[in-house]
């Protein structure tokens, strides 16, 4: 049986069943699965079935959809592969003989989880917090207050965009992602792809700076 599990940061919503051969996702409510948040998309992205296999395809959303970090216009979907929007993620889950294997999506909270992370505020905060702990799936950095991380455009009349960029937690580590490419830098160069994050690494979107750090035992 196919199946999503939804959740919401790091909250477990509820299991989908794939019962039919196509779904759409997003925040109208005339979807498939309704994503209640004003940074999805009327209609975000689609699931279908398709030679056997199940794939996921943007439909020209605002913010973007991710599979397993990486930022996707249409992508085949493997057992344990986690689809990303916004604050929401999907974990995927083929338990039919033989499926391919991303992991064991049917106990997802059973995966392993990277140490702990947080970002360090360096320079120029938005407000007066100096720290944030990267606790959920998705953690997204941007003006929108859909966005978990805020930040600084600097200038009087200056303004950034709405989610910047969103860092991704996998068994391996957090992955830094842009949305509005070239907009934040990662040690001092524009991003324009995935990273993966290590200790000290230095984030700056806007004038307001960020080092990452993962917590030790």
């Amino acid at each position: 049986m196919r199946k999503l599990m939804l959740k919401f940061e790091a909250a477990f919503m509820k299991e989908i069943p794939l019962d039919k051969p196509a779904f759409t996702l997003g925040r109208k409510p005339d979807n498939d699965i309704v994503l209640d948040n004003a940074a999805v998309s009327g209609h975000h992205c689609k699931m279908y079935e398709s030679g056997g296999g199940w794939f996921v395809e943007d439909l020209n959303s605002t913010n973007g959809t991710f599979v397993n970090g990486r930022k996707t216009l249409k992508a085949g979907l493997k057992n344990g592969d986690i689809v990303a929007i916004v604050k929401y993620s999907l974990v995927y889950a083929d338990d039919s003989p033989g499926a391919a294997a991303g992991g064991d999506a049917s106990l997802p909270q059973q995966k392993p989880k990277p140490p702990e992370a947080f970002l360090e505020v360096l320079e120029n905060p938005l407000d007066n917090r100096k720290e944030f702990s990267l606790t959920a799936l998705s953690t997204y950095i941007g003006q929108s207050s859909q966005a978990s991380i805020p930040y600084k455009s600097g200038g009087l009349f200056s303004s950034g965009p709405e989610l910047a960029a969103v860092i991704t937690m996998r068994p391996d580590g957090y992955y830094l992602n842009p949305i509005k490419e070239g907009f934040a830098k990662y040690n001092g160069n524009p991003l324009g792809e995935k990273v993966i994050l290590k200790d000290d690494d230095v984030i700056e979107v806007g004038v307001t700076r960020f080092r990452f750090f993962v917590k030790k035992p």
